[in-house]
């Protein structure tokens, strides 16, 4: 019994893992596509085409929606539309390496939000935050302080706190929800909210719609429909049955790491000796989490694979 829980744990700490660097890795490749559509543009084709993916694949889950399941499904979405809009919108002003670190800050969010609504939190967990908070201050604020963040920097906080609300619902609702059903609700809601934003904002000249079918644009498409969002939130909605939301939280700290290092690798982006502290202090508080907070899950959880999803 033992060996079950602790494999399926592992199986959801190494799915959370494959997020962080997904989702890291396409920051360079999002701030790339923002050069060839506006924002609501490329938001809703994205999650768009994600949708029908996800529709498809878990069609069957879908049938058996009820009313909770569609409340359920669209406040988790709700809040990733406000997570993907303000982190679209500030890739336009920051860089990718710090996009991701601020991103980030939804690690500390996580618990004083579940803390504040009485959930009791491992002391643990508490110490992995401090020293990923600390990790975080590290690599996105400069010596100088917070009076040098820009726009994009801010934007990035808003959509930190929205990501963190993510975390939170997702964990409140996977025990009663069809896995498939609430990975599909989410994406689609945003989809749906993202194309009704296109032409309020074209109307107040606030994101003038654009669209350029280059070759970048539509690679981008493709690894941040299909990778990032069909792949990853699936696996994050299957993992978040298996871990609690703050021990979730620390684990996608990973996701500013793999920005930086790509950030550094694709676009030469410097890393200095107070960015590597930073990282180090990230990946500290995780051992943290993994090795004394570990959250049990419970023996009777399904695998993570589309065909069992399917079946639900």
């Amino acid at each position: 019994m033992s060996g079950t829980i602790f494999t399926k744990r592992l199986r959801a700490d190494l799915a959370l893992g494959f997020n962080a660097f997904v989702w890291g890795t396409t920051f360079v490749v999002v701030k790339d596509a923002l050069a060839d559509s506006s924002v609501y543009v490329y938001l809703a084709i994205r999650f768009g085409l994600a949708a029908i993916v996800l529709g498809a694949v878990f069609r069957r889950s879908l049938r058996e929606l009820d009313k909770k399941s569609i409340w359920a499904g669209a406040q988790i979405g709700l809040f990733m539309l406000g997570g993907y809009v303000f982190q679209t919108a500030g890739l336009q002003y920051t860089t990718p390496s710090k996009a991701g670190f601020i991103t980030g800050c939804s690690v500390v969010l996580v618990p004083l939000l579940l803390a504040f609504f009485g959930k009791p939190i491992n002391a643990w967990i508490w110490a992995g935050v401090a020293a990923a908070l600390l990790g975080l201050y590290f690599l996105t604020v400069p010596p100088e302080g917070f009076s040098s963040l820009n726009r994009g920097d801010v934007l990035m906080f808003i959509c930190a706190a929205m990501f963190a609300f993510q975390l939170i619902l997702i964990g409140r609702h996977v025990e009663r929800h069809s896995i498939g059903g609430l990975a599909f609700l989410q994406v689609a809601v945003t989809a749906v909210f993202s194309a009704i934003l296109v032409p309020v904002f074209a109307a107040t000249h606030i994101d003038p719609p654009r669209l350029a079918w280059t070759r970048m644009f539509i690679f981008a498409l493709l690894v941040t429909s299909i990778v990032s969002t069909v792949i990853g939130f699936y696996f994050q909605v299957w993992a978040q049955k298996h871990t609690s939301s703050s021990h979730a939280a620390i684990l996608l700290t990973l996701e500013p790491v793999f920005a930086a290092l790509t950030s550094w690798l694709v676009a030469h982006e410097r890393l200095g000796s107070r960015a590597l502290v930073g990282a180090a202090l990230i990946l500290c508080g995780i051992l943290l989490a993994e090795l004394k907070g570990a959250t049990p899950v419970a023996p009777g959880s399904p695998e993570p694979s589309v065909y069992s999803a399917q079946q639900e």
